[in-house]
């Protein structure tokens, strides 16, 4: 175990270069098995900063896929926003033109006909007229529009 001779408690006493080494022999070994500790101690922290950079990029990757499919819909949102403003700006204008056609109408005929007001459609659009017939249109239209651009 240790190159130095165990030597009993009585022939200690008597001489102090002995006493001497057997303090420094017992001190070399609690150093030793301090050393010992600070290396395992080492090496599990190493291991736990390992484990925990593991965990981290395995949930940078789960928040890449969100932040991926999230910006899909936000994708997909914007294009149906795109196809509905376009379709607002249609129907207004077809609004429009039939206003125009019942006013000519009640001017040729001298009948008064009942036209509601148009409703600005930036400043209320909940509030404007429903269509006679859908105007169909898609994300996919939007796309097309956007690539060429």
């Amino acid at each position: 175990m240790s190159s130095f001779p165990v030597r009993q408690a009585s022939s200690l006493e008597g001489d102090p270069q002995l006493v001497i080494d057997e303090r420094k022999r017992k001190r070399m070994l609690s150093n030793r098995e301090s050393a010992r500790r600070s290396r395992i101690r080492k090496q599990q922290h190493l291991d736990d900063l390992i484990n925990q950079e593991a965990q981290l990029k395995n949930q940078n990757g789960k928040i890449a896929m969100q932040i991926n499919l999230e910006t899909q819909k936000h994708t997909k949102v914007e294009a149906e926003n795109a196809i509905l403003r376009a379709q607002v700006s249609e129907l207004t204008a077809r609004l429009r033109s039939v206003n125009s056609v019942l006013h000519f109408f009640e001017g040729v005929s001298g009948m008064t006909i009942d036209t509601p007001k148009m409703a600005d459609p930036l400043l209320k659009p909940w509030q404007l007229p429903s269509a006679a017939q859908p105007i169909m249109a898609n994300a996919d239209i939007y796309q097309a529009c956007v690539s060429i651009d």
